[in-house]
């Protein structure tokens, strides 16, 4: 009997804490874990190596810098599913969602959850769009 390869999610966020700490509860879930504190780093995160996913933050150096990493993303990379996540309701009180073909198309991504995300949620997106 082969064993099932583990699952590659690319991480990307320039919060450190953000990062480790889903970083750590990702890995406690069986995944492997690739992580990258910015948009130039994710980049070169994914010329070495395909993830199976990716969880992107929509604000970075850049105020929209997420929406232009997950276009890189699906430019070369199509069937890799996107998660954004952000803070930017919170902190801003504009509200987008992925929920409609119409938001997938302009953001891109094939999911958003607003921070702060429950572990939970975010597992059941992968789970999801990983169809596990």
């Amino acid at each position: 009997m082969s064993e099932t390869k583990a699952k590659t999610i690319l991480l990307v966020d320039d919060d450190v804490d953000y990062l480790l700490s889903t970083q750590t509860r990702l890995k406690a879930a069986g995944y492997e874990v690739e992580t990258a504190d910015g948009v130039a780093a994710a980049k070169e995160q994914l010329e070495r190596r395909h993830p199976d996913a990716a969880i992107i933050d929509l604000m970075m150096e850049e105020t929209d810098g997420g929406f232009g990493l997950c276009y890189h993303i699906k430019k070369h990379s199509p069937g890799v599913p996107v998660i954004m996540v952000s803070a930017v309701t919170a902190e801003t009180g504009l509200d987008f969602d992925a929920s409609t073909d119409e938001e997938r198309a302009w953001i891109k991504a094939d999911a958003f959850l607003a921070k702060p995300i429950r572990f939970e949620q975010l597992q059941r997106e992968l789970n999801r769009l990983l169809q596990e």
